[in-house]
């Protein structure tokens, strides 16, 4: 249920930064505090809560948020006076902080749990517009960088449907349809040669095209950090990866270049993916150190809606883990705020909104 996994981490984050040392009565009795939640993604999340299915999700969510709420460079103990989630709407504009809650006003937290995609976009805005203009050309990018070979494996499947018309382009929404219905399976054997053709030439041209665009040093380091999403504003990413707990400050370009400089930032076709496949890597300095680390990611090049469904997608993968990527500075935590991970006890201040809701003392 990755709808249902969403709602809980993302609200019950934010819950736990309210200081409240019982979830399950937050999930009956919702706190004033938190904003944009309605009754029936209450009620959804006390059912999950009491069907006992998602307890991992569950405790993960609630630790960060406390962990959050006692960070030196978080909350530092100052119970807040909203919490704001974003919800499943889309952010109108365009807003390279990818974030799910917005606590008192100022701080914005995204939690990403087990997730490595840094961005889900068209290729024209990657790999032409560079992140930078969501406004310009688009349309199929394969029939843009492998015409050929686009309308090769097409043929192929053409001579098995004599009903499709001549050119690939002219598929319309249901005609795509049933070629995705007759793909269900995989590729047939005289269409997957074909189809590997075609993702070596889309790999290929897109890092050409890609590369073409960052030959000047300033715009490969604007690539870098947005690719990393380094956003104007610091904000905070709470959740989980494969190593444990993910909890980090997200440094701003001002920031990133008084720690950091560039050394280097390339791109490659992966001929050999089985899809059409770009690496990217960055060659980053420490100023202080004078050492260099790598950061690696790639980008799938994919239907958006199974085979031959919609126009193609660049999805974009970090392949380096958070912890080690310059910029994701690890948030750490105040030990003059007293925090207990098994349970808080209860005291009142007497804010409506806070009503039951411990009080994190700093000394």
């Amino acid at each position: 249920m990755p709808h249902a996994k969403t709602e809980i981490t993302e609200i019950v984050t934010g819950l736990a930064t309210l200081g409240f040392g019982d979830l399950r009565g937050c999930l009956l009795d919702p706190p004033p505090a938190v904003r944009n939640v309605d009754d029936a993604t209450w009620m959804t999340l006390l059912d999950a809560y009491d069907s006992g299915m998602h307890m991992t999700e569950f405790s993960r969510a609630w630790l960060n948020g406390r962990a959050f709420l006692a960070a030196a460079d978080g909350l530092r103990g100052r119970v807040p006076l909203t919490v704001e989630w974003k919800g499943p709407h889309r952010q109108p504009g365009y807003d390279l902080v990818p974030a799910d809650l917005r606590i008192d006003h100022v701080y914005l937290v995204s939690c990403k749990y087990l997730s490595k995609i840094l961005f889900n976009a068209s290729p024209w805005f990657l790999f032409v517009r560079l992140l930078a203009d969501r406004k310009g050309a688009g349309g199929d990018w394969y029939l843009e960088v492998a015409p050929k070979e686009y309308q090769a494996l097409y043929a192929s499947l053409r001579r098995m449907m004599p009903g499709l018309p001549p050119h690939v382009e002219d598929l319309d929404t249901a005609e795509r349809a049933a070629i995705r219905r007759l793909l269900q399976e995989g590729w047939p054997e005289a269409a997957s040669d074909l189809y590997l053709q075609m993702c070596r030439e889309v790999a290929y041209e897109s890092a050409r095209r890609w590369s073409e665009r960052l030959k000047e040093t300033a715009r490969r380091e604007e690539m870098l950090w947005r690719l990393l999403r380094l956003a104007p504003a610091p904000y905070f990413v709470l959740g989980a990866s494969p190593a444990g707990s993910l909890r980090l400050r997200i440094l701003t370009p001002w920031d990133w270049r008084q720690e950091f400089s560039l050394a280097g930032f390339e791109v490659w076709p992966d001929a050999g993916a089985g899809q059409p496949v770009v690496r990217w890597r960055a060659l980053v300095a420490r100023r202080q150190h004078g050492d260099e680390v790598a950061v690696d990611g790639h980008v799938e090049i994919r239907w958006s809606h199974g085979r031959f469904g919609g126009h193609p997608e660049a999805k974009v993968y970090l392949d380096t883990p958070h912890e080690q990527v310059p910029g994701y500075a690890p948030l750490t935590p105040d030990h003059s705020v007293a925090v207990r991970q098994l349970g808080f006890a209860l005291e009142r201040d007497g804010h409506p909104d806070r009503k039951g809701a411990t009080i994190v003392r700093v000394d």
